[in-house]
């Protein structure tokens, strides 16, 4: 079926329309739309396109659905399900990703090298979990203070986290094949020029950090903290890949003056000379999307840049990134709408002109993840939970950023404030992207 083209008035709705269902659903009309959603990303796949791992960062698609089963299986349904039989007691060590204390672990790095399970075993395996959360749901009734009730929540978005990852993963395995197979079609549209970048001023002071409504959030969003800031000024738009191209031109990736130390020592040895998933052709660049090999999409937002390359941009424009408080102030009331995977475009998006006209802020959500020069830290008071569950966000911070926002690959529903994605400096292969900011 081919992508969706939307208007960003018709994403808006769609938006408007996610959040309200979301609001409406019971919790086991949310279980079932999350794992249906995970499958139906599957479905432009063949069977061999399901085993592979084509870097140590990528899992194999198959992975995916087997490690979201059995985080329900180890996490819920094994404290709250005392009934429940796993369907092959190995799986907990082929599909445990890096919860120590849930017990060892298959090389994750050798995940591509697993033949079995079969795809057809692994969605029996979901199947099989499926039922047992579900009679489980019967049982919880909608109740929030049963004890198994907060980790299904979490369960769902973890799996909507691995819903990421899979179109993620799935791209570059495509790309790292000499055939560059196409996941799903998308209509092209021609380049056209943006307005200028407008610059929204915002005030400093002292300003609440962090999650503090009753929704869902991670543990890493908490607690609710007060961070001083100096005035600080916000770009509207997201970067583009005409922008980029600028600084590429001009030797950005040759100018060691621009880049953080080893930054420049992966560009080198790294052979960086653009984004990832660009290539030089005879009459310019082309990009690599979830829709096959393009020409370059000059007003789409760049994507695929590591930290390194962000920050040197940064520099060569004569900004900096934003620090993940700022850009938390300057997001804080707009509403959360966008190009995400639901609009099954599956690549950045441009911004409308009438949108970048108007001076505000644009593209926060959707699209790409935006870098902040924020480190990946705990805030102040930050305690992880007991247990394995304790090991989800906080064993992890270190030698990471910080971004905000959301991609063309992430739920709606997933999406919020106070997100506070992260990935050490090096990594590309995510769709990051870049937000410049000033000081005032």
């Amino acid at each position: 079926m081919a992508a969706s083209m939307l208007t960003a008035q018709s994403e808006s709705d769609r938006s408007d329309s996610s959040r309200s269902q979301h609001r409406t659903q019971t919790l086991a009309e949310r279980f079932d739309a999350v794992r249906a959603q995970t499958e139906r990303l599957c479905e432009p796949l063949d069977t061999e396109d399901f085993v592979v791992s084509s870097m140590a960062d990528v899992s194999p698609t198959k992975w995916h659905l087997a490690h979201t089963s059995w985080f329900y299986e180890t996490f819920i349904l094994g404290p709250h399900a005392p009934e429940y039989v796993s369907p092959n007691p190995r799986y907990a060590f082929l599909f445990n990703s890096y919860y120590v204390q849930a017990g060892e672990r298959h090389c994750r790095a050798m995940r591509g090298l697993v033949t079995r399970p079969t795809v057809r075993e692994v969605f029996e395996y979901r199947a099989h979990v499926n039922e047992a959360v579900r009679a489980l749901l019967a049982e919880i009734n909608d109740d929030p203070s049963h004890p198994a009730y907060p980790l299904i929540v979490l369960g769902l978005h973890h799996e909507q986290q691995h819903q990421e990852l899979l179109v993620t993963d799935i791209k570059h395995v495509f790309w790292m094949n000499p055939l560059r197979p196409v996941y799903r079609e998308r209509a092209e549209v021609p380049s056209r020029a943006l307005p200028a970048t407008a610059w929204k001023s915002f005030s400093g002071g002292v300003h609440r950090i962090g999650h503090q409504d009753d929704g869902f959030s991670f543990d890493n969003e908490l607690p609710a903290h007060r961070e001083f800031l100096e005035d600080f000024e916000l770009a509207s738009r997201l970067v583009t890949n005409a922008d980029y191209l600028e600084f590429v031109n001009d030797g950005g990736y040759e100018r060691s003056e621009l880049w953080l130390s080893p930054g420049l020592a992966m560009v080198n040895d790294g052979g960086w000379k653009a984004p990832f998933y660009w290539e030089r052709v005879d009459d310019g660049w082309t990009e690599f999307t979830l829709a096959g090999t393009r020409a370059l999409e000059l007003d789409a937002p760049v994507c695929h840049v590591s930290y390194y390359e962000a920050d040197a941009f940064a520099r060569w424009a004569k900004r900096r990134l934003p620090t993940e408080a700022e850009w938390e102030v300057a997001a804080r009331g707009i509403p959360i709408t966008g190009n995400f995977v639901e609009s099954e475009n599956f690549h950045p998006a441009p911004a409308s002109a009438e949108a970048i006209a108007s001076g505000e802020l644009t593209q926060l959500y959707g699209d790409v993840w935006q870098w902040t020069q924020s480190a990946y830290v705990g805030y102040p008071g930050f305690k992880t939970d007991t247990g394995a569950i304790g090991e989800y966000n906080g064993k992890w911070m270190a030698d990471q950023w910080v971004l905000r926002g959301a991609s063309c690959a992430t739920p709606r529903s997933h999406a919020r404030l106070t997100y506070r994605n992260f990935f050490p400096s090096d990594a590309r292969w995510q769709f990051m992207g870049i937000r410049l900011a000033d000081h005032a």
